[in-house]
């Protein structure tokens, strides 16, 4: 399992604050770097990150803008620390500029950006119709928030985590929850990876943005801890994605895929809940 890495020094950097009582603190934050992408000659965008797994970030974005096609070879994926960019290389002759005119600014924290015509594209998209297990879900729950974490060591930051049945497989984190999802995007082109039976644990709210691109991955379940959106639920439904927000515990609501949940562990009940939930 690839685990985020919360003692990597260059990921964070010690800072000096002063608390309500005048009291000194030290403490560590979280980096916040440019990563410009390129696709072969073309430079495609430059995105906020942390700056770990900046090959999985580019080859992720670029599949989940529908830059990159499922058939496409990659023949190269250079990343050039010094010049913080990357060049994902294609056996196949790319020119998007027409598609780099039409952009969509996201409610993405650290400014997500989608291009073109990834809103329409989503349409198409067919999901298998997995079962999930409540089961699994609240045992993903518990496992995701006992794991090692930047979130742990320095907060500001959002987590994303693909999982199989009851285990996680795979745990990304940046400052832009779309960017914790790309590297997750990146990591299956780049294996060869399966989605039909994959679960999608994030830490953000469930947007438009977030449902789209977990359907562009063609991954049948998104769930966060997290709310979620008006636009983000009705884009599911249309689309036969099972969405689980609020997930606490044993607690959890269900906005979209209902008939694809097999209730066989109890949650916690209705009376239990906080009012802050």
């Amino acid at each position: 399992m690839i685990l985020p890495d919360p003692t990597n020094a260059r990921l964070t950097r010690a800072v000096v604050a002063h608390d309500q009582t005048g009291a000194e603190v030290d403490l560590r934050v979280v980096e916040e770097r440019p990563l410009t992408i390129y696709l072969n000659s073309q430079e495609i965008v430059t995105a906020m990150t942390i700056g770990d797994y900046p090959e999985f970030l580019a080859v992720g974005f670029l599949r989940n803008q529908g830059m990159l096609l499922p058939d496409d070879q990659i023949s190269a994926v250079d990343y050039e620390e010094d010049l913080e960019t990357v060049v994902v290389r294609t056996a196949r002759e790319t020119d998007y500029e027409e598609k780099l005119k039409r952009k969509t600014r996201t409610s993405g924290c650290a400014v997500g950006t989608v291009f073109g015509d990834i809103m329409e594209g989503v349409a198409d998209v067919t999901l298998p119709q997995t079962e999930v297990r409540t089961s699994d879900l609240f045992q993903l729950a518990h496992q995701i928030n006992t794991m090692p974490s930047l979130y742990l060591e320095a907060g500001a930051i959002h987590g994303t985590v693909l999982c199989q049945g009851n285990t996680p497989l795979i745990y990304m984190e940046d400052v832009g929850r779309h960017n914790a999802v790309d590297k997750i995007a990146g990591w299956m082109v780049m294996n060869s990876t399966s989605a039909d039976d994959k679960i999608l644990y994030t830490t953000g709210r469930l947007t438009s943005e977030m449902v789209i691109k977990t359907a562009l991955m063609g991954i049948p379940t998104l769930v966060s801890r997290s709310g979620f959106t008006a636009w983000g639920v009705e884009i599911a439904q249309q689309i036969g994605l099972t969405l689980i927000g609020r997930m606490r515990g044993k607690r959890f609501l269900c906005l979209s895929g209902e008939t694809r949940l097999i209730r066989d562990e109890p949650g916690q009940a209705a009376s239990d809940r906080s009012a802050k939930d």
